[in-house]
């Protein structure tokens, strides 16, 4: 298993976000080892893109958004739920992550079950708040270093056969930018 090194993550934004789909992400806790193939991603860039949190200026909650890629961001939304995006840019660009949306959970599962409520199979982890809920990606993972062998980093996985791309979920600024990127598995 080869951890992806950090030059992956230093491209364009979108074309990360592509490339991440199929790959697996590795999150150890304690003596468990829990992973799963990335099946949705979307791209957030810098001043091009107001739907970034980027968009504006750098704050507390975004800064590892414009430092070294292949950084953890993680950041805490409507009060309740975790994200988890990896830091993705070209070095031309000031900002930018991919937001992973979904994951097909491969092992420890029910460990994700029961991080999830002990939902079923198909709802564990098919949304952004439930990939990290499941997965035990909190605030503690924000500007973790992904390049790595530690608690949480990104691997090669399987080649995925055809990859949609849409809107991105759940935003109304920039809504024409086709940066949300699906694979079936």
């Amino acid at each position: 298993m080869t951890i992806l090194p950090r030059e992956f993550y230093s491209k364009d934004t979108v074309e990360v976000a592509k490339n991440l789909l199929g790959k697996k992400i590795i999150r150890k806790i304690g003596k468990h080892e829990i992973s799963g193939i990335i099946s949705e991603t979307e791209a957030y860039r810098h001043k091009d893109d107001p739907a970034s949190h980027a968009f504006n200026k750098i704050t507390e909650r975004n800064k590892v958004m414009f430092e070294q890629v292949g950084f953890a961001y993680v950041y805490f939304t409507y009060g309740m739920h975790y994200c988890f995006n990896i830091v993705a840019k070209t070095p031309k660009k000031e900002a930018g992550a991919v937001l992973i949306r979904a994951i097909v959970p491969e092992k420890g599962i029910e460990i994700m079950q029961k991080n999830r409520g002990n939902v079923n199979f198909n709802n564990i982890s098919n949304g952004p708040a439930k990939l990290a809920q499941a997965l035990n990606i909190t605030k503690e993972h924000y500007g973790m270093d992904l390049t790595v062998k530690s608690k949480l980093y990104i691997s090669e996985g399987i080649k995925p056969k055809k990859i949609v791309a849409s809107q991105r979920i759940g935003i109304t600024k920039a809504t024409d930018k086709l940066w949300n990127f699906k694979i079936t598995i």
